[in-house]
C-alpha cells in the first residue's frame, strides 16, 4: 500500500506540475474548476473491491485456519519430545528432533511463502481497480468540465462541496458491474 500511496501522489504532483506551463489556461478560464478526491476511499468503496475482498478474506481466513493446524502439529511434537526426551534412546531423541525441526522449518516457510502470495495478490487487486478509477476519474472529469482532479491527501484544505469521491464511486459501480 505503501508504493501506491507514493505512486499516487507522484501522479498528482505530475498533473499539477503539467498546469504549471499552462498557467495562462487558467487566466483564460472564468472559473477553473477543481475536484477533489479520495483515492482510497474511492477505490474501496466501489462494489467490486468489496466484492473481491471479500473472497480475498474468506481464502485467507481458511489459510490462517491450515497454518494455525500445522502450528498444532509442530507445537504437538515439540511437547512430545519434551516429555520423552529423558527416556528415549539418544539417537531416536536426535530423530525426533530432526523432524520438529523440519517441520519448524516447512512451516515457516509455508507462512512466508502465503504471506508474500497474498500481499501480491492485494496489490495486484488493488492496482487493477485503482487505475480503472483514475479512468473513471478522467471520464468523470471531462464530462463535469473539471479543470483539475486532486487526490485529497496532496492539499492542506479544500471545500467539502468539491468533493467528487462519491460520485466517483457510483460512475465507478456503474461502468464495471
Amino acid at each position: 500500500m505503501n508504493k501506491l500511496n507514493l505512486l499516487l501522489k507522484i501522479v498528482v504532483l505530475v498533473f499539477c506540475l503539467a498546469w504549471i506551463p499552462a498557467g495562462g489556461a487558467f487566466a483564460a478560464e472564468e472559473d477553473p474548476r477543481i475536484g477533489f478526491v479520495d483515492i482510497k476511499k474511492a477505490v474501496a468503496d466501489t462494489n467490486e473491491f468489496k466484492r473481491v475482498k471479500g473472497g480475498f478474506d474468506l481464502r485467507f481466513q481458511k489459510e490462517q485456519k491450515a497454518i494455525a493446524d500445522r502450528e498444532a502439529q509442530v507445537k504437538k511434537l515439540f511437547d512430545e519430545l519434551n516429555k520423552q526426551g529423558f527416556v528415549l534412546s539418544p539417537e531416536l531423541k536426535k530423530q525426533k528432533e530432526a523432524r520438529f525441526i523440519q517441520e519448524k522449518k516447512s512451516l515457516e516457510r509455508y507462512v512466508q511463502d502465503k504471506n508474500e502470495e497474498f500481499s501480491q495478490m492485494e496489490r495486484e487487486i488493488t492496482a487493477k481497480i485503482t487505475q480503472r478509477m483514475l479512468d473513471v476519474l478522467k471520464h468523470l472529469g471531462k464530462q463535469r468540465k473539471y479543470t483539475l482532479i486532486i487526490e485529497k491527501s496532496a492539499t492542506f484544505y479544500f471545500d467539502n462541496a468539491q468533493d467528487i469521491t462519491a460520485a466517483a464511486v457510483s460512475a465507478y459501480n456503474k461502468s464495471y458491474k
